[in-house]
């Protein structure tokens, strides 16, 4: 009771108690590029390890350019005169899919940190999704992160990331 007592005098002041710089931060390391993504939780950076894998996998239905564009853009009479000409796309599909994952992925990450599921969080990316991550991530989210690595890891089979990630030496 004690402890519990001082512990919260000393966090109310700011000051570290020892029982709070004892307790280990835990880091998640967010794998992600424009469709998929992967949380590995409480990563464990040991390549030999074996241990179960408690990762969140996100997925969205990566549709290629010719797929959402499917159909031939209209056509418009022009102002004066009988002529017609075809009408441009006003938007970059692939870009807007990319970037409404990236929001689904910073507000599950953003509902986890509230929740305090994790202390840091490390991102390594595909270049372009690094990008769009940037510039959609909260300033809370964002103190977390301790580092940034712009490389596509998403396809990499379970013992493989482990050791990938090992040669980044993210800890």
């Amino acid at each position: 009771m004690r402890s519990d007592l001082y512990d919260a005098v000393h966090t109310i002041f700011g000051e570290q108690t020892d029982t709070q710089a004892m307790k280990a931060k835990t880091t998640w390391i967010l794998i992600a590029d424009g469709a998929r993504a992967r949380v590995l939780r409480n990563a464990v950076f040991d390549i030999e390890a074996d241990g179960e894998v408690n990762d969140i996998v996100f997925e969205i239905e990566h549709k290629q350019l010719r797929d959402i564009m499917s159909d031939r853009p209209g056509r418009s009479f022009a102002s004066v005169g009988a002529r017609r000409s075809s009408m441009e796309y006003r938007s970059e599909p692939v870009k807007d899919q990319e970037a409404r994952f990236a929001d689904m992925l910073l507000e599950q990450l953003d509902r986890r940190l509230r929740n305090r599921e994790f202390d840091r969080l490390a991102i390594i990316a595909e270049p372009r999704m690094l990008g769009v991550l940037r510039q959609r991530i909260s300033p809370t989210l964002r103190q977390t992160i301790f580092a940034e690595v712009a490389k596509d890891l998403t396809k990499m089979p379970q013992q493989a990331l482990r050791a990938a990630i090992a040669q980044l030496d993210i800890r």
